[in-house]
């Protein structure tokens, strides 16, 4: 993995992505961890996380963690999410943040050398490729582990590096074991 000390970096967490993503992997993140090992590495301006909530649910299962990772050095970027039922009668959310990902990518790269994203969804290849012309570098977090791999073919060949999310495992895992349990259909999100 190539990082400069001196490389002025932002981290851009697709959360149901990255979420969805590592528990294929079968292990959780642990963000602390995944907070150091950026910042030890690089200059890291900003680490943003993006997930939808449900907005009329009294209590969210992943409620703890926003608020944690909000007092934690972390911009937390969330919208309300649209809950519908699907032709086979289960329960689904949908909450797409790849817009204000994207954005947020494109007004931070004239600050920032290298952008770090946090999903394997073929829909930011064409955001790599801009931020790519602006001169910043870009990184992909995902896997190729599974079956079908969590990362779009066209963005992994499009961005500069990418990081196979086992890799980390070891640096920014947490044991399964410490999993608090979380419906399964909480990030059972479309357009992942």
């Amino acid at each position: 993995m190539y990082f400069h000390k001196d490389e002025k970096i932002a981290l851009f967490i697709d959360g149901a992505n990255l979420y969805s993503t590592a528990r294929a992997l079968d292990f959780d993140i642990d963000y602390k961890r995944l907070l150091k090992f950026f910042q030890k590495r690089a200059n890291m301006l900003r680490a943003i996380y993006y997930t939808a909530l449900m907005d009329d649910a009294d209590y969210s299962p992943i409620r703890p963690l926003i608020d944690w990772l909000d007092y934690n050095g972390f911009l937390v970027v969330t919208k309300p999410a649209k809950e519908f039922t699907d032709s086979q009668g289960r329960k689904r959310i949908k909450g797409n943040m790849d817009i204000e990902l994207a954005v947020d990518v494109m007004e931070l790269s004239k600050k920032l050398d290298h952008v770090v994203i946090f999903s394997g969804d073929g829909d930011f290849r064409s955001l790599v490729e801009a931020v790519q012309r602006k001169g910043c570098k870009v990184t992909v977090v995902s896997t190729l582990k599974t079956r079908p791999p969590m990362v779009a073919d066209e963005l992994r060949r499009q961005v500069d590096q990418f990081i196979e999310l086992t890799e980390l495992e070891k640096e920014v895992g947490r044991p399964v074991s410490d999993r608090k349990p979380i419906p399964d259909d909480e990030y059972d999100y479309e357009d992942i």
